[in-house]
């Protein structure tokens, strides 16, 4: 039977892994079934539907998703008329396996069928399986208003754009999310402008490769002989910057190869864009990036980092590292340590390579480093990114910055924590401030983690 706004409503309770691009769908997500008089919940006890929003990134984090299922299955043996639903990633990738061996598993969605979720719910209520994984050219989501699932109503992603072109040989996003397409920048812009008028004080543009945002207006729409007018990252930046001085701008996540100076002097031009670039280096030796097909040298990637400390002095810089990729050497992974100290990252995200299902590298490369030599160099990694951040913590002693308050201090009830320009955690005293405020932060202490200080005038 079709559920309608005036009909009683089922409950429903989402489970994100994942990047913040599944952060973002999940609110899509939730948005969809809203309009259907589903209501949001979380408290999985008492859900009528479950709905996990898988990664597959890794294949750790996969495994995470399989287990999450037995649980799931648990609760369903004590509420038979349970809907359990996969979507996103995984469900793109394993739809065959999720059907056959997972048999509690009511629906399979893929990351562009959101808008068909009702239907397939509808589907599963008659005790058929709900399946659409099929990836589109043109799904963008971009005239649904996300409901938003995070509690501090402070701070929102908004996703600018879907899919990748890039075809890293060990990557399956590709394969998952399908081809890159931007969305319509006017949709973007009201979005943000209804996020900040209802409170919102930071937004962070997501996208897989933020910097190869390209929106070209119709052309059959314009009167004969009149080109279309094109718009590219670094000009949505500075239309999004211009919504509100109050408002605070990230994004990520950036591609060095498509980094460019306009968007370094966009960030200049505007205080309210924050002084934070994500630019994920993967490895720094030239012959990994290039079996990487990554599209860029390690002397590229190094000249993207001087641009990044020559515009903006101030700025942070994190990565993502990988080490273990097929071939890779001890001179490779010296290299990557090398180019760790030479840009002095605040912080990175660091992991082993693991083979990925029908991408290049796993067609084509094979997996030769032993899983002892991946861990060993992923400790040496590790230990030196643990060395870099402390060594960025103490620069900042004395230092005085602009907070943003997003929340109570996890070790101390009469703490706030928010993050800075940069990007780093500050905790300081609440004294009488509220979540969402303002305010400045003189730095006394800090971990390799944290930075710890007192409120300023």
């Amino acid at each position: 039977m079709s559920i309608t706004n005036s009909e009683v409503s089922q409950k429903l309770y989402i489970e994100t892994y994942g990047c913040q691009m599944n952060v973002s769908d999940s609110e899509v997500v939730a948005s969809v079934l809203k309009d259907k008089g589903y209501i949001i919940t979380e408290d999985i006890n008492e859900a009528d539907v479950i709905l996990v929003n898988t990664c597959s990134i890794r294949e750790n984090a996969e495994q995470r998703i399989w287990g999450r299922l037995d649980v799931f299955k648990q609760i369903k043996k004590k509420k038979p008329e349970l809907t359990i639903g996969v979507i996103g990633c995984m469900a793109e990738r394993l739809k065959e396996k999720l059907l056959e061996e997972e048999k509690t598993v009511d629906i399979v969605v893929g990351p562009d069928a959101y808008r068909d979720l009702p239907h397939l719910l509808e589907t599963a209520e008659t005790g058929q399986r709900g399946v659409n994984v099929i990836l589109s050219k043109e799904e963008t989501y971009g005239d649904i208003s996300p409901v938003r699932l995070d509690k501090n109503r402070i701070s929102a992603f908004v996703s600018i754009m879907r899919g990748c072109n890039n075809m890293c040989s060990y990557c399956i996003v590709p394969y998952v999310r399908g081809a890159e397409r931007s969305r319509n920048p006017e949709s973007i812009l009201k979005e943000i402008e209804d996020l900040f008028n209802t409170g919102y004080k930071e937004v962070t543009l997501i996208g897989q490769n933020v910097d190869s945002y390209i929106w070209e207006s119709e052309k059959e729409n314009l009167p004969a002989g009149k080109q279309g007018e094109t718009m590219k990252f670094a000009q949505l930046l500075e239309k999004t910057a211009k919504i509100n001085p109050q408002l605070r701008i990230r994004f990520s996540t950036s591609h060095p190869k498509d980094m460019s100076d306009d968007v370094l002097y966009t960030m200049a031009m505007y205080s309210n864009i924050c002084n934070y670039i994500h630019l994920p280096a993967q490895s720094g030796s030239t012959k990994v990036l290039t079996e990487m097909k990554r599209g860029y040298t390690r002397e590229y990637y190094i000249d993207r980092i001087n641009a990044i400390k020559r515009i903006l002095p101030d700025s942070a810089i994190s990565s993502d590292i990988m080490t273990g990729f097929p071939g890779e050497t001890e001179e490779d992974h010296q290299e990557t340590l090398s180019l760790m100290e030479f840009v002095n990252y605040d912080f990175s995200y660091m992991f082993k390579y693991s083979e990925r299902p029908k991408t290049y590298a796993a067609r084509h490369l094979k997996d030769d480093i032993s899983e002892g030599t991946k861990s060993r160099r992923l400790t040496e990694i590790i230990n030196l990114q643990t060395k870099l951040s402390e060594k960025s913590k103490k620069a900042d002693l004395g230092r005085v910055f602009e907070v943003l308050v997003e929340g109570i201090s996890k070790k101390s009830s009469e703490h706030f924590f928010g993050r800075n320009s940069q990007n780093k955690v500050v905790v300081f005293p609440k004294n009488n401030y509220n979540i969402g405020d303002y305010v400045f932060v003189e730095i006394t202490e800090c971990t390799s983690a944290t930075l710890i200080g007192v409120l300023v005038k």
